[in-house]
């Protein structure tokens, strides 16, 4: 595939016309940088969520999960700093389309609007947090924020975790679930938007340890995209200039995907050291500490911080996968996901709509769903059929045709090779669960 063949655009066209990604409130015309996952991009991000969760908890026993609220005590965010800290610097044009932008996306010194020429007013701060009121009535409500980022939540379990996990460090909390950022400037699609969800788990080391799990997390991390099918070349881990890094961490690292509009962040490991704990112990005047048994040693625990996003990384996986190829005079546009990842692990097509073969092609159906995200169809001829599949990156096609009848055996294809064979009905279930997991490498590799 040539560099140039996949662009943001054929990849909101596709996920559009095959039903991954809808705009919000399209029918009112829209509202900016939000998108609702329809049935297949729902699919997708629960399979790239299920596989973050068995790397973090199934494949290990040092990480518990947590499922914290959206709605947190409003100390939390004074403890973080994300009240006083968590701004961006916004102006915003003077002149015809009153357009708003981050001053540090400008260049150093413009004072001209860039899309229409107008003033631009002086930068004033801006914090990213939505923020709404808890209780019956607005005026005499409580002020609180729908959470930025996951992380929170974590922090201000970890004694209760502690207590009743009966973990000690090394040890982790995973979480995955909705964050809220008020963005001056979201866009390219799901890349940023307003409302996401995050894969975060805070890992919990004894300080003196602390460089050597983060070294450890920048590898297990990059690790996991090229395990899931993500190119090597089109990744790399990239360290934070000293100038960049946050004013609690003492070294963060970027995974960045080559995405259509260039290198950007897919992930974040930081190296958080003891600021959160420690500012969490202080607002709240509880002890965020071990204790450990053996050594008498008291301390608050460094993290190192993995730091995902849901979307995004189903958005680089789309990217990766998407693919235009000629097959018999004809281009074909086909979505080459890891098998892991594919919405639909098999799809059911009679070759025509009597003789017995679509009652057949039901029983297939109701044999596998057992075992695996099935879907039958049979509207159209098997070429357009085979092609709808491409695009949502089925990896198996089953045909029911005139020999199914004679002897219960299907045609089986391959979505990467477009190789067929001749499987019997009751072997299906077996057959596929292992095609399903066989190691896979991506055809792109070569």
């Amino acid at each position: 595939m040539a560099s140039d063949t996949v662009t943001m655009d054929k990849i909101v066209a596709l996920t559009k016309r095959r039903g991954f990604i809808f705009p919000t409130g399209e029918i009112y015309g829209g509202l900016g940088s939000t998108y609702d996952f329809a049935h297949y991009g729902v699919l997708l991000k629960t399979n790239v969520k299920n596989a973050w969760w068995q790397a973090m908890l199934q494949e290990r026993d040092d990480i518990v999960a947590l499922d914290s609220a959206i709605l947190q005590h409003p100390k939390t965010w004074e403890a973080s700093g994300h009240l006083a800290g968590f701004t961006d610097p916004l102006v915003q044009c003077l002149g015809e389309c009153k357009r708003r932008f981050r001053a540090d996306h400008l260049d150093e010194g413009q004072t001209t609007c860039p899309v229409c020429g107008g003033e631009l007013s002086e930068p004033r701060d801006f914090n990213l947090m939505f923020e709404t009121t808890m209780g019956p009535v607005k005026d005499a409500g409580a002020t609180v924020y729908l959470r930025p980022e996951t992380a929170q939540g974590i922090f201000v379990n970890f004694k209760n975790v502690l207590q009743t996990s009966r973990k000690k460090p090394p040890f982790g909390i995973a979480q995955v679930g909705k964050s809220f950022r008020n963005e001056i400037t979201p866009g390219n699609f799901v890349f940023r938007t307003r409302e996401f969800e995050q894969m975060e788990m805070e890992f919990f080391v004894p300080p003196d340890e602390a460089p050597r799990w983060y070294d450890y997390w920048k590898q297990a991390r990059f690790d996991w995209y090229v395990e899931l099918g993500l190119r090597p070349d089109h990744l790399r881990l990239r360290e934070h200039d000293p100038d960049e890094l946050s004013h609690y961490s003492s070294g963060t690292a970027d995974i960045e995907y080559l995405f259509p509009i260039g290198w950007s962040e897919l992930e974040g490991i930081a190296n958080r050291g003891t600021f959160d704990l420690t500012q969490h112990s202080q607002h709240s005047g509880e002890k965020l500490e071990y204790f450990d048994q053996q050594t008498k040693e008291r301390y608050i625990p460094a993290v190192i911080e993995p730091a995902a996003g849901a979307d995004r990384a189903t958005l680089a996986f789309l990217v990766d996968a998407y693919d235009e190829e000629e097959v018999n005079g004809e281009t074909r546009t086909v979505l080459k996901l890891h098998p892991r990842l594919a919405p639909v692990k098999a799809a059911v097509l009679p070759l025509v709509r009597k003789d017995g073969q679509p009652e057949v092609g039901r029983e297939i159906v109701d044999l596998l769903r057992r075992h695996m995200q099935v879907e039958y169809d049979e509207g159209g001829s098997i070429g357009k059929r085979y092609r709808r599949q491409d695009e949502i990156g089925t990896p198996y096609c089953v045909t029911v045709d005139h020999q199914t009848l004679e002897d219960r055996t299907v045609t089986v294809r391959d979505r990467d090779t477009l190789a067929q064979e001749r499987v019997a009905i009751d072997a299906l279930p077996g057959h596929l669960a292992g095609r399903l997991a066989a190691p896979w490498r991506s055809p792109k590799l070569g």
